[in-house]
């Protein structure tokens, strides 16, 4: 076991990489969709439970919600907010994009910018 911070939210967790069966993220039950997007689009190493479970919320919302096309279908406080008059970009949002930007988005979940 070693301790390690959760790639996405940075949270101090202990890994047990060495053993991973027996690793406390084997807790949280995923679904094929999140496992597949967190190792095929992502650079995150070990996550936090928390994480984890956040990140198979934005899959089970991603099965059912499509990313907007247009400008008109973004949902405030949903794909954005606003802050100090400029518009921010949600986890959701980069989520249902499906790939990084590579522009060091504040709220990436691709784990490219860390």
């Amino acid at each position: 076991m070693k301790t390690e911070n959760c790639t996405h939210c940075h949270k101090t967790i202990t890994c047990n990489v060495d053993d991973i069966a027996n690793c406390d993220c084997q807790k949280v039950e995923l679904l094929d969709e999140t496992v597949a997007f967190l190792y095929e689009k992502t650079r995150h190493d070990c996550l936090c439970n928390d994480c984890l479970k956040k990140f198979d919320e934005l899959t089970k919302f991603s099965l059912t919600n499509k990313f907007p096309k247009r400008p008109t279908e973004l949902v405030e406080g949903l794909h954005f907010y606003i802050e100090n008059g400029l518009f921010v970009f949600t986890e959701t949002y980069h989520y249902l994009k499906g790939r990084c930007c590579q522009n060091g988005c504040r709220h990436c979940v691709y784990g490219i910018h860390k």
